[in-house]
């Protein structure tokens, strides 16, 4: 059993960035955690390939939560790859399936209406990329504790960032994958960007959870991998 972190380089305002994404590895059979923007689809696809898999062994992706540099390529995957199972967790699953409006957007729309001149390009921009997002049914849905993947990876629910988001830890390796509860910044772990965090109080308690389960390495998804057994 293996996690691998998939290093994504894109550019955005100019600027070069990265997300992190995880795959982990059980018994040869793969597990994405993420898909990244759209048409990120390739660029994780070669990653995949460069640590010497195929992609014909990737058969789940768990989504940790419905925001675009997540789930922006959840629908390509699935066309793509109509047998891989989406997992995520019931909250969540209604926004990525449509059956629900998301939150995200809920908040986008409120924040767009009361936006200072300077930023209503971006509010704007940023509302229409969350229309954007192509609806997929979740194959799976699943809860705090519940223990998955052949037993080797549990359902942390670490709710804040937004009201349904999930990480894993897989005790085995003694490792957790963070999703947006935590990202690395200067070597330490800190609650994913606030200003957008839908409740700070429950995103802080979320970090502490985190942060109670003492792994020895944390991937997350902005900052990439903080590992503690140095």
């Amino acid at each position: 059993m293996h996690i691998i972190e998939l290093p994504i380089e894109f550019e955005f305002n100019g600027q070069q960035q990265y997300i992190y994404p995880s795959l982990i590895e059980i018994n040869q059979e793969l597990t994405l955690v993420d898909t990244g923007y759209a048409d990120f689809l390739p660029l994780i696809e070669k990653e995949i390939l460069n640590n010497g898999y195929n992609m014909d062994q990737l058969k789940n992706i768990i989504v940790t939560h419905y925001d675009d540099d997540h789930i922006g390529s959840l629908h390509a995957f699935k066309a793509k790859y109509p047998s891989v199972r989406i997992i995520a967790s019931e909250i969540e699953s209604q926004y990525i399936s449509g059956e629900v409006k998301s939150e995200r957007l809920a908040q986008a729309e409120e924040m767009l209406a009361n936006m200072p001149l300077e930023e209503i390009e971006f509010g704007k921009w940023f509302v229409q990329q969350l229309k954007n997002l192509k609806h997929v049914a979740v194959d799976e849905t699943v809860h705090e504790g519940q223990m998955i993947l052949d037993q080797k990876c549990k359902v942390i629910a670490t709710p804040g960032h937004t009201s349904g988001h999930i990480s894993l830890y897989l005790p085995e390796l003694n490792s957790v994958i963070t999703g947006d509860a935590a990202v690395l910044e200067k070597n330490e772990l800190c609650i994913a960007n606030p200003h957008f965090c839908l409740d700070m109080e429950k995103a802080q308690q979320s970090l502490e959870k985190i942060k109670s389960l003492q792994a020895g390495t944390y991937f997350c998804y902005h900052g990439g991998k903080l590992d503690l057994n140095k």
